[in-house]
């Protein structure tokens, strides 16, 4: 069987150039005759890797001197810990809860101070973002805290909330790279790579060197300290090395086609194509408020469980894999990150066009 098309929401899709250039490099990193994943990371080779990412990443995003980037383990569940661990100096934080994952980042920081819910959507499931224009800020928060982009329930923040001065901390797992952004407005931004970037295994953590500091809370682990590894450049232990690779290989095709400008355009095209489809069919439905759709996870529905499980095999058998909708929404969910190609989309759409007229 050939390539897939793979809606999958993560791990998902990387770029195929990316796969084959990894593939001719595999028993041979450039003359060093082995593998990436074999080589030491105190290594020049190695170095050269995770340098030449960095700088890649920095010019794509316009990344000052003033924030750190580093290439981390443990994934961004392991950052709803960290963050507070390195950021609660008042011992209080203000979340927006707009799905699963803020939920989780919320109750984790429970467990360090008083983290506040100061909006929420859960009250329909998550289906829209609140209006977070005027929040109730408090005025000791030590952040405020956002995940920009809910990949299980397919909404997205396209405009930042007025944090009132405070930090913004925002975890973007599913839309990292996906449009151009301005990161002098976040005092953190962290997302797992396996979404839009690379192999599961990484977690970016772009943060304002200001607030990378020794005081952190009482009992924070050593590993867990951004100031530990920013100290060390990412390297105090052994990274994830053959994933922070991938995602720099992956840098270099954002930049080769035209930057986050022309990904930005490109995942809009994308995501109007199947969103068009929705708006005027007849058989599915999207289940987000049309001003808070997410360019990069598309959940929709038929109405019926059973019809929906039809559709999810039959997609399977035409080579649309990975379709079935998270648990909490139901029905589908189309994740069409930076390495889905308009083709895979647009296959989708005379899929689903098949589909509603058989039914």
């Amino acid at each position: 069987m050939g390539r897939i098309y793979n809606f999958s929401a993560g791990p998902a899709v990387l770029p195929e150039e990316v796969l084959q250039e990894a593939a001719a490099e595999m028993l041979d990193y450039r003359g060093s005759g082995m593998s990436v994943m074999e080589m030491s990371h105190r290594s020049k080779a190695f170095a050269g890797i995770i340098e030449g990412a960095e700088a890649d990443l920095r010019d794509l995003v316009g990344i000052p001197e003033d924030y750190a980037v580093l290439f981390l383990q443990g994934g961004a569940s392991q950052q709803f810990a960290a963050v507070p661990m390195n950021l609660m100096k008042n011992k209080v934080a203000d979340y927006v809860i707009t799905g699963a994952w803020a939920k989780k980042a919320w109750k984790e920081a429970q467990l360090f101070g008083e983290a506040r819910a100061i909006a929420s959507s859960e009250d329909e499931t998550f289906s829209y973002i609140p209006d977070c224009s005027d929040l109730g800020v408090s005025d000791d928060a030590d952040y405020v805290y956002i995940c920009e982009n809910n990949t299980i329930y397919g909404t997205k923040f396209h405009n930042l909330p007025d944090t009132k001065g405070k930090d913004l901390v925002a975890d973007v797992s599913s839309c990292f790279l996906s449009e151009p952004v301005d990161i002098t407005r976040y005092g953190v931004m962290y997302g797992g790579a396996q979404k839009n970037i690379g192999p599961a295994g990484v977690v970016i953590s772009i943060i304002r060197k200001d607030l990378i500091r020794d005081e952190v809370l009482p009992g924070t682990p050593t590993m867990l300290k951004w100031k530990t590894q920013a100290d060390e450049k990412s390297l105090y232990n052994t990274p994830p090395a053959y994933g922070i690779y991938i995602c720099g290989k992956v840098f270099k095709w954002i930049k080769d086609a035209g930057g986050l400008e022309a990904m930005g355009e490109r995942n809009a095209q994308k995501a109007a194509l199947l969103y068009d489809y929705l708006d005027q069919s007849s058989l599915f439905a999207g289940t987000v408020r049309k001003e808070d759709r997410s360019l990069m996870n598309v959940p929709f529905v038929t109405g019926d469980a059973d019809l929906d499980a039809q559709f999810v095999a039959e997609a399977k058998e035409a080579g649309l894999e990975n379709l079935k909708g998270h648990r909490s929404v139901g029905g589908m969910r189309a994740s069409i990150y930076n390495a889905m190609p308009r083709a895979g989309v647009e296959r989708l759409v005379e899929f689903m066009d098949a589909f509603e007229r058989a039914h």
